[in-house]
Order: C-alpha cells, then structure tokens, then sequence
C-alpha cells in the first residue's frame, strides 16, 4: 500500500481530492514523522491521509486515525477514529464503522474484490482536541479480508486446518507518528 499522513490547521476537503495530495500536504502541513508547532486562537489540528491499495493485493476497507496524548496525571491514552471507509457503511453510535465483509474462498485460497476500494482520502479534524496535552497520530490503512498463509498451505498440502487456526487476515499499513508538543 501507498500511504500519505499529513498534520496541520488549515486542511480543507478539497486537498483529499487533489490527484496530488503530497503537494497539498507539504504546502500546508507537516508529514509524517514531522512536529506540530503549537497555534494560537484554539483550532483543533486535522489532517490529510490518502491511501491507495497494493496492485498484487485486496482493496481496502477503511482508513483509522490513532490518537496518543499524555494526560494531566501522567498517563498515556489512546483512541482510534474510523476516518475513511469503502462503500456506503455508516458509523454507528459509538463512531466505530461495522466490517467491510469477506469475500475469501478458503478452500481455494482466493478473494475477490468486489468490496472495498482501490483508494481512500479524507481529512480529519480532531474533534477532542486539548491544546495543552502532548500527543501523537498516526494513521492506520486496512485492507479487505484475504486468504491467511494457513489457507494457502492448506491448499497446498491438501490438509484440513484445526477450527482455531485463523484462515483469514486483513493486511494493514500504518503510518509514522506527528507528533504534537504544547512546549514548542
């Protein structure tokens, strides 16, 4: 997979539909791996992240948001944000985006795709944003459900796999950090 993560205050939804989203994301933000500088006034930080899928491999389902930050007792949280996903799925009540299905034959090894996208772009603004708390994102990509190296070995060999053994994975990329210090 190609993944693009970039960190800023001033992305629009305009910049995910750019065919270059690098540019927009270096003319705007920082990427991946880089720092926030601190901003005045209280905007929340968004980002940029674009994603296109692995040309040997399945599409790709959604695209997630991890969010670290230290806080005020000196503790590490952490939340994940569904921020982009295939098809016409809805989030539900608590902002998590249901599967993406499963098209995998395991008897044969194979998937289709018939699910999921070959690419995703979105920008998202952190909508619990605390300006004074240290913190961190990183994006994470995640593909449609293909055959796991079990299924294949299964097919191979010409052997059944016990139940426990998974037959299925979802493949998923994951960005460096940016890293946001209210001290800078």
């Amino acid at each position: 997979m190609v993944v693009r993560f970039f960190g800023g205050w001033d992305f629009t939804a305009d910049g995910a539909q750019s065919r270059l989203p690098a540019g927009v994301g270096y003319a705007k933000g920082v990427p991946m791996g880089g720092d926030l500088r601190k901003t005045t006034g209280g905007k929340s930080p968004n980002f940029l992240v674009a994603a296109l899928k692995d040309s040997d491999s399945g599409n790709l389902d959604r695209i997630q948001i991890v969010k670290g930050w230290l806080g005020n007792e000196g503790k590490t949280h952490e939340k994940i944000y569904d921020v982009a996903w295939s098809g016409d799925r809805k989030p539900g009540a608590d902002g998590k985006v249901s599967p993406v299905g499963n098209t995998v034959d395991v008897a044969k090894a194979t998937w289709k795709n018939t699910i999921g996208s070959p690419e995703l772009s979105t920008t998202w603004t952190d909508p619990d944003f605390d300006a004074e708390l240290p913190g961190f994102y990183y994006a994470r990509v995640i593909e449609i459900p293909t055959p796991r190296w079990t299924a294949y070995e299964a097919l191979r060999f010409g052997i059944k796999m016990p139940k426990e053994v998974p037959m299925t994975t979802q493949e998923r990329a994951y960005t460096s950090p940016i890293w946001y210090n209210p001290g800078k």
